[in-house]
């Protein structure tokens, strides 16, 4: 589980928070449950390595406030509009028994162990995340796909992973496709032989029979015939 420390803030304007962002921290509310909300401020520079990682949004943390733990979930981060810095971020109070709607990530295994791939398929994944809702204590770190043994043309649905009983997609009433192990769809073109493209390289070039010779030869000689005539006159 990831940890992460945080101090109370007492910040009301505008400049006081400008103040606590140049410093290095970073803004922070927590909400949810009984308890009053909470402002607080973590480190921008922890933050941003935990940002990094691919699910954060849907891990829990526990939050060290002055010494006392709690934990939470990540539920919301506002980014300055050009540097892209966190500016504010939002946690959940993780509450036992109650439930939440959660972006889990889908994760791939064992790409090599899959007959299908190494024909040349393509996983064409329909979902990286699928919406779930589940009790906030029970959020699936990732949702697992195992491609050993699978062959071009299977298909993975919501059906195929398995879910705990109080852990359901949001989405009702159809088995939706996840992910889809395709046949190529771009073929490579074979290589024109070197004697085929030499023919198309002289295609253009103009060639001069013996007929055409003959006929340029006629032309000639008839305009020295003529020629000849009228110097005689």
């Amino acid at each position: 589980m990831i940890s992460l420390d945080a101090n109370i803030r007492n910040t009301k304007t505008k400049g006081e928070l400008s103040i606590l962002r140049n410093s290095g921290g970073v803004p922070a509310v927590i909400y949810g449950g009984e308890a009053k909300n909470e402002t607080v401020s973590i480190s921008k520079k922890l933050l941003k390595s935990l940002i990094d990682k691919e699910n954060f949004l849907s891990n829990i943390v526990t939050l060290n406030v002055d010494g006392k733990t709690q934990n939470v979930l990540p539920r919301e981060i506002k980014y300055h509009i050009i540097s892209d810095e966190p500016i504010h971020v939002d946690f959940l109070r993780v509450v036992p028994g109650v439930k939440i709607r959660i972006e889990v990530p889908v994760h791939f295994i064992n790409h090599e162990k899959s007959p299908g791939l190494k024909r040349g398929g393509v996983l064409n994944i329909v979902r990286r995340k699928v919406e779930l809702r589940c009790p906030s204590e029970k959020i699936p770190e990732s949702l697992v796909i195992d491609l050993d043994g699978i062959e071009i043309g299977e298909s993975f649905k919501i059906s195929s992973i398995n879910l705990e009983a109080d852990v359901t997609p949001t989405i009702k009433g159809r088995d939706f496709v996840i992910a889809t192990l395709a046949a190529p769809t771009v073929m490579k073109e074979p290589e024109k032989p070197a004697e085929a493209e030499a023919a198309e390289g002289e295609a253009g070039t103009e060639v001069t029979t013996d007929g055409d010779k003959a006929a340029a030869e006629g032309e000639k000689k008839e305009g020295d015939d003529k020629k000849a005539a009228e110097e005689k006159k």
